[in-house]
């Protein structure tokens, strides 16, 4: 999966803008590339804590309490950065009640995919495997937001993101038990599933592009508990499509839809607290401060962080290196699909295709306003 990370963090925005806009970026501001790999290495402990939550409690328990992420976020925000400074009430009602919604919504659903399920147990190491990620996967989002106060384009700071997540990755499958042999041996055995994980790697990025760019534009305590209402996206999948509830009974189906429905409530009222004059002069305030730091021109970066790229060149002219990386990432997906399987499973293909084109829908029109309003800058 983290091969399909990797590949797409750096295909798709050699696609979107070319190498060379990715290298004066980081050029003009270098002291973000460490930055951009603590934050990959955190996303790959938190990723890696995942799985023994999983293992340990599975996903309904799991998913819910690494959503805490949410919290974690709002605090970051506020006491590092000063977002919601100068919020009126009513925004802060919002955003902690919009994110406390989803949380709670996220439990319910955990609660019914349990009872639905058959899920193990409890387990206390579960539990602090799945409490830890939401900690660091909340924490990630400061190297994000220092990095997108100083103006840095999120296609150049994930870029260099991946190198983090990539060689924590490989450090952690060296030292963890098994070590390189059984490592070898695994991926080995992988190989006739290793395409999808390589597509679930790729299609994830595509989804962390969309929340690099939120954090950016409306900061990390609006916009950690927006992209969580990804649950209500899994959870669709697994009842339209999988089946997951055709057995339980009409109260706890009833209660699925309240529970999705409260994260809907949820998210639509962080959605409504627009950024306030106070909270604009406090994120102004924040870049001036980034600014004198590390030595940056104000008035430059702060066009640069509005999402105006004063030397941006659209049609800039692509290089042969640029086509290179992105027929090489093909050729990858290629030479696994040589040896894919696909799976045997029960499935309700009419959902399947409404669901992805949904997908295909809300991909094409959000990827349309992000362009017409920033063109990825």
């Amino acid at each position: 999966m983290v091969l399909g990370v990797f590949l797409a963090r750096w295909t798709l925005p050699v696609a979107m803008k070319g190498t060379h806009s990715v290298a004066r970026d980081l050029r003009q501001r270098p002291h973000l590339m460490l930055w951009a790999v603590l934050a990959g290495s955190l996303w790959a402990v938190a990723n890696t804590l995942t799985i023994f939550a999983i293992r340990d409690v599975g996903l309904s328990i799991a998913f819910p309490l690494w959503n805490t992420n949410s919290l974690v976020g709002i605090f970051w925000g506020w006491a590092l950065f000063h977002e919601l400074e100068g919020a009126s009430a009513r925004n802060w009602a919002r955003v902690l009640g919009g994110a406390t919604a989803i949380v709670v919504g996220s439990v319910l659903l955990s609660m019914l995919s349990v009872h639905a399920l058959g899920a193990p147990g409890l387990a206390m190491r579960g539990i602090a495997a799945a409490l830890g990620a939401g900690l660091l996967w909340g924490t990630m989002y400061v190297p994000y937001r220092k990095a997108y106060l100083t103006g840095i384009n999120p296609l150049s700071f994930v870029t260099i993101f991946t190198f983090g997540e990539v060689g924590t990755m490989v450090l952690l499958a060296l030292v963890l038990p098994g070590g390189l042999h059984s490592l070898a041996r695994e991926l080995h055995a992988l190989r006739p599933s290793a395409l999808w994980l390589l597509l679930g790697g790729f299609c994830w990025v595509i989804g962390d592009l969309f929340q690099q760019y939120a954090t950016k534009y409306v900061g990390i305590s609006r916009a950690i508990p927006l992209s969580n209402t990804n649950q209500l996206w899994g959870f669709a999948w697994g009842v339209l499509v999988f089946g997951e509830l055709s057995h339980v009974s009409g109260s706890n189906k009833l209660l699925a839809f309240a529970a999705s429905g409260l994260m809907i409530v949820g998210a639509m009222l962080i959605a409504g607290a627009n950024v306030s004059a106070a909270e604009s002069a406090s994120c102004v305030r924040a870049v001036r401060r980034e600014c004198d730091r590390y030595n940056l021109e104000f008035e430059e970066t702060l066009r640069a962080h509005s999402g105006v790229e004063q030397d941006s060149r659209p049609n800039e002219r692509r290089h042969w290196w640029d086509i290179l990386i992105v027929a090489s990432a093909a050729g990858v997906f290629v030479w696994f699909a040589r040896f894919v399987r696909v799976p045997q499973m029960e499935l309700s293909m009419p959902w399947a295709l409404v669901l992805c084109a949904a997908l295909v829908v809300v991909l094409i029109a959000c990827g349309w306003m992000l362009w017409k309003k920033t063109r990825f800058a």
